[in-house]
C-alpha cells in the first residue's frame, strides 16, 4: 500500500508540472492595481503619491503530503517503521508569516530485541493486560499503533528575501503547531489459541550489536503470527470521544524546504515531530516494577509535501512566501539609475544643449534649428553660415559659396519653373520640421514633459488637414530584435494614441512605423544618455515609400500613466531591468 501510495504522489507531481509549467515561473511577476486588496493605493504609489504599494491578493495553497511514520518510545521501532499521508491547506499573512492548518493520519510498528518480564519478575508489564505472562519467562514486545491528528500551526520563512535576484526556486521554512491527536494501539501479544507464546526465553541472544538485534528480530518474527490482537494499555479518565477515543492536545514541530516546480505547484520535504502528554503510543509504559517514570513517546513523520496554489493568476499572485517582497523598491533603484541625469553643457554655444544637439561643433554663431543642425535655408547642401547667397532660387545649380548660377533675366517660365520646383514633392503647407519624444526605460507611455511637442505636432496637422504624418518608434540595442520591435511599435502607437484622443485627429492620416534598434541616434551608445537618446518616437510627413507597418507578435514594456485610453491591444509584461 505504501509503494502504491508513493507512486501515486510521484504521478500527481508530475501531472502538474507538465500541465501547468509557467515561463515566467522565476522572472518578475506581473502584479496590476486590481491584484492587490487596495487598488487606488497602489495606483497612488505607482504615480508617486503613496509611501508603500499595496498588499496583493495572493492564491491559498493546497497541500497532500505523505511519508515515513514512526513512534520513538520504550519499544524499539522497525525500520521502515510504517506510514503518513495527509493534506494541508496554507495561506499566507505576508511574506514571511503563514498560517498552515495539518491533517495527518498514519500507522506505526515496533518489535524490541530486548526480552520484558511481567512485573511479578520485576519487569515493566505493569498493567493487566499483561497477567497471561505471570508465569512466563517474558514476551517480546510488538505493537502496531494507529495516529492521526489535526493542527493549525504557524509557518515562518525568510528565503523569499532577496537582494541580488528577483525570484527564488527553493524556499526553506519552520513550523510551530497545536492540535489534536488521537490513536489506538494493538498488541501481539497472544498466539493464534489465545494463548501466550511460551519459550521465547531461549530466542534471546546477543542484544549488544546490531547483527545479534537483528537476529532476534527474525527469530521472533517466525514465532509470532503478526495478528495484534490484543488493545494497548489507555490511560484513565482522559478525554475521549464515545469513552472509545483518547484525545490528547499535541504540539507540532516542523522544519523543512521546498523547491518551485512552476507558478502552481511546488515539492517539498520536511520533517516533524509531534509531542504530547502520551506514554502509551507503543502501548507500553514502563520497562521496569520500579522504573516508572513518565517518559512520553515522541511521533516522527518524514514526508513530502506537493503543494498546489489555486486560483486565477490574472486576478492573485502566487503565495506571498514565493514573492520577492523588496523587488518594486529595488527596480525603482535600478530606473532611477537609468534616468539621464540633467546636463546643461552646450559645447558648441550654439544655445541646444548636448543632450540633444545632434551635431555638437556648430561653428560659433551659425544659425542651427532645434536639433542643433546647422540651417540650410534654402536646401542646396551649404549651410546658411557658409551660404553666400542663403536664400538661392531653387532649380540652379550653386557653386561652392552657394551663389546659384543664373544665366539672364528671369522670365516667367523661369518663375514658374521655380515655383514648380519648390512645390515638388510637398503639400500645400510644404516641408515641416517635426519634434521627437522619448521614453523610459522599457515603457511606452507619454512622458508629461513631451506634452508640447505633441501640441506642436497636432498645430501643424491641423494647420494642414492634407498633410499625413509618419510616426516611427525606435528603442536601444539592450534586448533582442524581437522585444524591442514590439516595444517600439507600441512607443509609437501610444502617440498616435494620444494625438487622436486629445485633439481629434483621424487616425487615416498617420502611418505607424517602427524600426527597433535598427537606427540609432547615438550609434555605439554606451552611456545612460545615449541609450535614452534612442528611445524615441520621430515624427515626419509621409513620404511616398511610406507604408503602415502591422504589429509584431508577442509583447513589450510597460504603458501607464498617460491618461490615454489604448485603441490597440498590447499590454505590458513587466520591466525587466534590462534597459531598452
Amino acid at each position: 500500500m505504501t509503494r502504491k501510495l508513493i507512486y501515486t504522489f510521484i504521478f500527481c507531481a508530475l501531472s502538474f508540472y507538465v500541465l501547468d509549467a509557467q515561463s515566467d515561473a522565476f522572472t518578475k511577476p506581473v502584479i496590476t492595481d486590481e491584484m492587490t486588496v487596495d487598488p487606488e493605493q497602489n495606483k497612488n504609489w505607482r504615480m508617486g503619491k503613496a509611501e508603500y504599494s499595496a498588499k496583493p491578493k495572493n492564491a491559498w495553497e493546497l497541500g497532500i503530503h505523505l511519508g515515513h511514520y514512526m513512534i520513538d518510545g520504550d519499544v524499539d521501532r522497525l525500520f521502515p517503521a510504517g506510514y503518513g499521508l495527509g493534506l494541508h491547506l496554507r495561506k499566507a499573512i505576508h511574506y514571511a508569516f503563514s498560517i498552515r492548518g495539518d491533517f495527518m493520519y498514519g500507522q506505526a510498528r515496533g518489535l524490541d530485541p530486548q526480552i520484558w518480564s511481567h512485573s511479578s519478575r520485576g519487569g515493566g508489564l505493569v498493567e493487566d493486560v499483561f497477567a497471561p505472562y505471570a508465569n512466563q519467562d517474558g514476551w517480546f514486545p510488538a505493537y502496531k499503533t494507529n495516529y492521526g491528528y489535526v493542527a493549525l500551526q504557524g509557518v515562518l520563512n525568510i528565503g523569499n528575501l532577496l537582494f541580488h535576484k528577483e525570484r527564488n526556486k527553493w524556499n526553506w521554512y519552520t513550523a510551530l503547531g497545536i492540535g489534536l491527536s488521537s490513536h489506538s494501539a494493538h498488541l501481539n501479544l497472544l498466539d493464534a489459541n489465545g494463548n501466550p507464546y511460551s519459550g521465547l526465553a531461549a530466542l534471546q541472544g546477543n542484544f549488544d550489536t546490531r547483527a545479534g538485534r537483528k537476529e532476534i528480530r527474525d527469530n521472533v518474527k517466525s514465532r509470532y503470527d503478526n495478528t495484534y490482537e490484543t488493545p494497548g494499555w489507555k490511560k484513565a479518565g482522559i478525554f475521549r470521544l464515545g469513552d472509545e477515543t483518547n484525545v490528547h492536545a499535541v504540539f507540532t514541530a516542523s522544519v523543512g524546504v521546498s523547491r518551485k516546480l512552476s507558478k502552481r505547484i511546488n515539492i517539498g520535504l520536511e520533517h516533524q515531530v509531534m509531542l504530547s502528554d502520551n506514554d502509551a503510543l507503543d502501548g507500553i509504559r514502563f520497562r521496569t516494577a520500579l522504573d516508572q517514570t513518565n517518559n512520553n513517546d515522541i511521533g516522527h513523520y518524514t514526508n513530502l509535501r506537493l503543494g498546489i496554489n489555486l486560483g486565477n493568476f490574472s486576478k492573485v499572485t502566487e503565495p506571498l512566501y514565493w514573492l520577492n517582497p523588496i523587488s518594486a523598491q529595488m527596480n525603482d533603484i535600478a530606473e532611477l539609475k537609468q534616468r539621464p541625469a540633467l546636463d546643461l553643457t552646450d559645447s558648441d554655444g550654439d544655445g541646444v544643449i548636448d543632450m540633444l544637439d545632434q551635431e555638437k561643433d556648430t561653428p560659433a554663431g551659425a544659425p542651427v534649428d532645434t536639433r542643433g543642425i546647422a540651417l540650410d535655408s534654402d536646401g542646396d547642401g551649404i549651410p546658411d553660415y557658409r551660404d553666400k547667397e542663403p536664400y538661392s532660387p531653387p532649380g540652379y545649380p550653386v557653386n561652392k559659396d552657394g551663389v546659384a548660377d543664373v544665366k539672364c533675366c528671369i522670365t516667367e517660365a523661369d518663375v514658374n519653373r521655380m515655383i514648380d520646383a519648390k512645390m515638388k514633392g510637398r503639400s500645400d503647407c510644404g516641408k515641416w520640421f517635426l519634434p521627437m519624444i522619448h521614453f523610459d526605460l522599457d515603457r511606452y507611455n507619454v512622458k508629461p514633459e513631451f506634452f508640447g511637442h505633441l501640441h506642436h505636432v497636432a498645430n501643424v496637422m491641423k494647420m494642414c488637414p492634407d498633410v499625413c504624418v509618419a510616426v516611427i518608434g525606435h528603442t536601444d540595442v539592450r534586448h533582442s530584435n524581437a522585444y524591442n520591435n514590439t516595444l517600439s511599435y507600441n512607443r509609437a502607437e501610444a502617440a498616435i494614441n494620444y494625438l487622436t484622443s486629445r485633439y481629434g485627429i483621424d487616425r487615416s492620416r498617420f502611418k505607424l512605423m517602427y524600426g527597433g534598434e535598427e537606427t540609432p541616434l547615438a550609434p555605439g551608445s554606451r552611456s545612460n544618455t545615449e541609450h535614452y537618446m534612442n528611445r524615441r518616437v520621430e515624427f515626419r510627413v509621409c513620404m511616398p515609400e511610406d507604408k503602415e507597418m502591422s504589429r509584431p507578435e508577442g509583447s513589450a514594456g510597460k504603458g501607464m500613466g498617460t491618461g490615454v485610453k489604448s485603441t490597440g491591444s498590447s499590454k505590458g509584461t513587466g520591466d525587466k531591468n534590462s534597459g531598452y
